[in-house]
Formats: structure tokens, sequence, C-alpha cells
């Protein structure tokens, strides 16, 4: 029987970084996946993107992935938030030669980095093509059966599956949840006029309507855009043509950046709530969306997860120097206790936000727009946002500090 320290269900953004987070401090993985690599590390730009919080990047450099990543991103210099296309805009923006609020960049480019960090790195067995076929936790600690035949032990389990996480499931942990009834549109798009490092969040009574900077490929511009939309209106909008997308997209952002061509792929997903009661079991832990999902209106979904997995690698790599056992219920409470309040506050505070912009009618617009003005005239609040944005607010792990543990 093959053993590690940990064991961990899911080969996604989350898990993959889990796994450098934790061999970096000498912990072995096993890491497991059904997905086909030939698809999840495809060349081909699938249109989706992400916004990595500067905190978050600071753990990415810290487990190795950030050299792989360099100059391969686009640095979010300011965010502009607007109802609409009404006058009155929030303009967040660090003070001149501060951090960059975070780095955009193509999914793609985060899993290949990855996945190449992760096969040259001695303490993490990937399996992918591969599922749990049975598994057993108990005090003794866990046992698995895999699809291959193979069987696996370790002291812990953790579950990084996303949103419909059978593990949860399996475990019996409730979960709180909703659906908005919208979809996000997801593509990216070449325009004429540079976006000057800026993400733009438009908010409109259907959701959102997000732009973010990607840099250029051979001299063009291009941008990111998460577009929320009615969920009876997302298979219209991908049938769309390319030109009768574009045109309608073009009057959400009112034209500033001029022409526009190059529509990537596009996809959409619907937009739901979801919070676990609780994020630990006996020898189990949820990590990334197996714990929570969250409207994308503030970018935070993917940062919260590697929030999950800095505080988690520094209370096991404490755990193991003390001589503990990982599964230990001492250690999972204290994984439990301190994401917890992070979570249900950031989930709360976006859930809240899109409710607030969601309110139609000009009165609604006018208190909204009321509120920016008052945060845009209070540097104070403007500066706890942009802590907030950079994910350096609240208790920080040290990995999310730049340093290991």
């Amino acid at each position: 029987m093959d053993t590690a320290d940990v064991i961990i269900l899911g080969a996604g953004l989350v898990g993959s970084s889990l796994a450098l987070a934790l061999a970096t401090h000498g912990l072995a993985s096993v890491v497991i996946d059904p997905a086909d690599p030939a698809v999840t590390l495809a060349s081909g730009f699938d249109g989706r993107a992400s916004a990595i919080a500067s905190a978050s990047h600071k753990m990415l450099d810290a487990i190795g992935v950030g050299a792989r990543l360099a100059g391969q991103g686009c640095a979010i210099h300011r965010i502009r938030v607007s109802d609409g296309l009404a006058p009155g805009a929030l303009d967040f923006a660090p003070a001149t030669g501060g951090d960059a609020l975070g780095i955009m960049y193509e999914n793609r480019l985060l899993r290949h980095a990855l996945a190449q960090t992760m096969s040259a790195t001695a303490d993490i067995d990937v399996r992918m093509r591969t599922r749990m076929v049975t598994v057993e936790r108990s005090r003794a600690g866990v046992r698995a059966r895999l699809s291959s035949g193979a069987h696996i032990s370790a002291p812990l389990l953790i579950a990084a599956e996303g949103r419909n996480s059978p593990t949860r499931a399996a475990a019996g942990i409730r979960i709180a949840q909703w659906s908005y009834r919208h979809n996000a549109i997801i593509t990216a798009f070449e325009h004429e006029h540079g976006h000057d490092n800026t993400a733009f969040e438009i908010f409109y009574p259907a959701g959102p309507f997000a732009i973010l900077p990607l840099p250029k490929v051979a001299g063009v511009n291009r941008s990111a855009l998460v577009w929320t939309v009615a969920e009876r209106d997302a298979p219209g909008m991908l049938k769309l043509s390319e030109r009768g997308f574009l045109a309608e997209a073009d009057k959400k952002m009112g034209g500033f950046l001029g022409r526009l061509g190059g529509l990537a792929p596009r996809a959409t997903y619907p937009l739901g709530f979801h919070h676990a009661a609780r994020i630990t079991a006996e020898r189990l832990a949820l990590v990334g969306d197996a714990a929570h999902g969250i409207h994308p209106i503030a970018g935070q979904g993917l940062n919260l997860g590697f929030r999950d997995v800095a505080t988690l690698t520094e209370v096991l790599v404490e755990g193991k120097r003390l001589g503990m056992d990982l599964g230990d219920p001492q250690l999972l409470a204290r994984y439990e206790r301190w994401r917890g309040i992070d979570t249900l506050m950031v989930s709360v505070a976006t859930d809240g936000l899109n409710r607030l912009f969601g309110v139609p009618g000009k009165t609604a617009s006018a208190v909204r727009r009321l509120g920016l003005s008052a945060v845009q005239a209070l540097p104070p609040l403007k500066d706890r946002f942009m802590a907030e944005a950079r994910g350096e607010a609240g208790d920080l792990p040290k990995l999310l500090q730049g340093v290991t543990v």
C-alpha cells in the first residue's frame, strides 16, 4: 500500500497549489483527479482568466510557481467601480510605487505552471484519469482504493473537488446554498484603446459587467470579460454571432475601449452561493469551492481558495513539527476556526453587494452613486477596500506574506 502525509482529491488550481505548498515544507501528497491532462492542459486559450490578488501571488512565488508565470500576466493597477454608465465612479488605486492590486492570468497558463512545478517536485504523486472508488476514514487513518486498483493511505484526506464535492456530501456536511438565477458569460476580446491596467466593474440590475485587463499579444490590446445575465438569456448570448455579441458588449461599456474584435471562445455557468456548515470532519478537510462558493462580483473566489491553502499548510506544517498526527482533531479545529470568520465575511459581503446593486430604479441608483462618492472621499475606507482586494486583510498565514512556514 502506498502511503503519504495527505491525500488530495482534485488537481485543479487550489488542489495543485496545496500539494506544492505542502511539498515546499517537506510534506508528501498523493493527488487524485479523474480529468484528462490532454484536456486540462490544452494549449489553446479557452477565454477563462483569473485575477490573482497580490497576497495570493506572494504564495505562488514562495512555492515556486511565480517564476514560471513571469511576464505572462497583466498587473491590475486600478479598479474602477460604477453604477451603470452614470457619473460618480469609484476608483481604487494604490499610491504611486505601491504594489499592484493583483495580476490577471489566463487560467491555462496557471494550470501549466502548476503542472510543470508539480512534475518537478519529488514529494507529489499525481494520478490523473483516476478516481477514488472507496475510502475509509477512521481513528487509525485514511485508507482508499483507486480505480487503478491501487491502495493508498494517509493520516488526512483533503477535498478540493469543487462545488459539487462528493466527498463533502458523503461526510454528511450540510451546506447553505441558493441560486441567483443568473449566469456568468466568460470570454475575452481585443479592443482598439488600451485598458491602462484597469479593471472595470460596471453594475447593472442583471448583475456586474466586469472587464479585466490582459497582456497584449502581438501588440494587440486584450481584456477578459465576466458578464452576468439573467439565467433565461444565457443560451441566446452564446448563440449570438461574434459581431452581435461584441455589439451588445460595446453598449454595456459605453464604447470607451473603441473598436472590439477577436472574440475568444464563450462559456457560461450558473451563479449560486454555497457555504459549508463546517469545513472539517474526521480526518477530512475541505478547501476551495468544496468549502465555499461565492458570487464572482469581486473576483475573490479563487483567492479564497488560496487562503484555505495557505492556512491549512501552516496548520499542518506546525503540527508535523510538534510530532502530531496530521489528522488530529486539534489541528483540524484550528483550521476551521482560522478560516471560518474570513470565508463567512467575504461570502456575506459579496452576496450583499450583488443584492444591493441589483435593486432596480432611479432612486436606488442615486443612493448607490451617493455611496460610491462617499467612499471616494474617504481615503481610510478606500485603503481598507484595497487591502481586501489585495487579500492582505485579517490574520494572514505566512505564505500569503511571501514567506514559508
